[in-house]
């Protein structure tokens, strides 16, 4: 019954046509406000995928590391126990250090990460390959698959028709002088292959076999930096994580791959949430919009509002009305919005109507992805503010008295 009050407040001729403009004013600025939340929620959600995307292809489902110090040494029966816990996928044992890499007068400091014949189980690096092979050679010729950037840094180039003479230098770990040049160990090393995944990485990271580096660091065959590995189900992350911290103890960090980049992915989102909060204005100036729509239609019905109680409705009855009048508002704005924002963003999806400039991303649209809570989200916040815009006029209209003869 109230709702039919409001639809037909709605919809009735004013004695003033500026309530009619105003209350339309106030659906258009709801629409605008909720399609802008969504499809913002839906860009962000997108280059969250992208991003989870590619640090799924250069990071393990899950990795194993020493809690103190940088590296550790682990037995067969320990790797049998590992390998033991359910959940646990594939194995691959890594030795990394910082290194510098020297071409001539071109140098970069980088992190040499040595890896097993595993690796391509538990990354997926080897398909980000722009040039060369992914090959890492061996203890006496290793192989080196660095980034982009490092590339382009020092000129290692892995199809250049003059191949590029690299020098490696890593830290040596008996010297006791670190003032000369015993402080470093050194090996001419070949490049094989070029990497592309995301500049963090690509900047900073080159791949060689693991032996070789354990040979330049004097580490014993079974003294590594850290186990990473597949999962055999990535959404049962948490429940192997527990199982493995319980079988190694405190002496050993068990991360997940969200943790292993836990700063970025909560950057992401509070970013996400940030930029919600400031478009989540556009509603506040929509309540306003809305309360000046139904004062002047509280106004306009002072006599239907005493016929009403003469006839005995009561205040809430009366101000459930208006609130309902408001919610009416806010649902033609929401459900205009929320059809519009889907509209643009299937256009997005389809015909990447709005590119990247610059010509350097790995993608040429922005991307977008929605999710179903999104639209809810965006709703029960459409919702509260309906309910708050609706509050004032509404009461007013119920604890008025108004007179038939005015």
């Amino acid at each position: 019954m109230n709702l039919l009050f409001a639809w037909r407040y709605f919809k009735s001729k004013k004695s003033t046509t500026a309530i009619n403009i105003i209350a339309w004013i106030s659906v258009l600025a709801i629409t605008v406000a909720t399609a802008a939340l969504i499809i913002v929620l839906s860009v962000f959600n997108g280059f969250e995928d992208l991003v989870k995307g590619l640090y799924s292809d250069f990071y393990a489902d899950m990795k194993i590391m020493p809690a103190r110090g940088k590296f550790f040494t682990i037995t067969p029966a320990d790797v049998k126990k590992i390998s033991s816990v359910n959940g646990v996928g594939t194995l691959s044992f890594v030795a990394e250090e910082s290194a510098v890499l020297v071409n001539g007068q071109y140098h970069a400091v980088i992190y040499l990460k040595g890896v097993d014949e595993n690796f391509t189980k538990v990354s997926r690096l080897a398909n980000h390959i722009v040039r060369g092979k992914y090959e890492l050679g061996t203890t006496d010729k290793p192989g080196f698959v660095s980034g982009v950037g490092i590339e382009n840094a020092v000129g290692a180039n892995p199809v250049a028709e003059t191949p590029p003479d690299l020098v490696i230098y890593l830290p040596n770990r008996k010297a006791t002088n670190f003032n000369t040049m015993d402080a470093m160990h050194s090996y001419n090393v070949a490049a094989t292959g070029t990497y592309m995944v995301q500049q963090d990485f690509d900047d900073k990271y080159t791949f060689t076999n693991l032996p070789f580096v354990q040979y330049m660091l004097d580490l014993k065959a079974d003294e590594y930096t850290s186990i990473e590995f597949a999962l055999q189900d990535p959404e049962k992350s948490e429940q192997v994580k527990k199982d493995l911290q319980k079988l190694l103890g405190s002496k050993f960090l068990v991360e997940t791959r969200l943790e292993q980049n836990q700063s970025l992915f909560t950057t992401m989102q509070l970013e996400k949430w940030f930029i919600f909060a400031i478009l989540s204005l556009i509603l506040v100036v929509a309540a306003f919009n809305m309360i000046g729509a139904l004062t002047m239609l509280v106004l306009e019905k002072q006599k239907d509002i005493a016929v009403l109680k003469a006839m005995g409705a009561s205040e809430t009855r009366v101000m459930n009305i208006f609130l309902n009048e408001g919610f009416l508002l806010a649902g033609i704005g929401c459900i205009s919005g929320m059809l519009l924002a889907f509209l643009i963003c299937m256009a997005q999806i389809k015909f990447k109507l709005v590119k990247l400039t610059g010509g350097t991303f790995i993608i040429d649209a922005y991307p977008v992805k929605m999710y179903v809570q999104d639209f809810l989200l965006v709703a029960l916040t459409v919702s509260l503010v309906a309910i708050l815009a609706s509050w004032i006029p509404s009461r007013k209209a119920a604890v008025q008295e108004f007179s038939l003869k005015s």
